[in-house]
């Protein structure tokens, strides 16, 4: 009996302990949430013009590794949009050369029109997420944080 109570509270132990899964699955209710959560509707009081960007951690990315609002100035953040949303309309044309599911819809982003300082930061920021998400680069300059 004394041989066999070492292995019996070992066969206890083992049994006792429990794997966890880590791995999050997503249902169709998380997914709604999902989206939810990480839709950004960009928009300024001062005009007409939204934005909506619908990119899981986005929006936790803005809020935690972005750079301030006010950090840059709209000039700066205007003179790279431009940049920005020519690179990646050239790339929305050219399905064939790029990945179709990444440049899915053409941005309309009127260098003449005064969009504001929050329109140019978010959709600056977005372009600065999807570079570093995706591994892409839309111009000669490193994607800045």
């Amino acid at each position: 009996m004394k041989k066999l109570m070492p292995f019996i509270i070992l066969l206890v132990l083992i049994a006792s302990c429990k794997s966890y899964n880590n791995n999050q699955t997503i249902s169709q209710e998380n997914e709604t949430s999902l989206v939810e959560n990480d839709t950004v509707v960009i928009s300024s009081d001062e005009s007409d013009y939204e934005i909506i960007i619908i990119e899981p951690g986005f929006n936790s990315w803005l809020l935690t590794t972005a750079r301030p609002e006010g950090y840059y100035s709209q000039e700066w953040l205007e003179s790279r949009n431009a940049i920005l949303v020519q690179s990646w309309n050239q790339r929305n044309l050219q399905p064939s050369a790029f990945d179709p599911t990444l440049y899915e819809l053409r941005i309309d982003y009127d260098t003449r029109t005064d969009y504001g300082y929050e329109v140019n930061y978010k959709l600056y920021n977005y372009f600065v997420y999807f570079q570093i998400k995706h591994n892409q680069r839309l111009s000669s300059f490193m994607p800045r944080i």
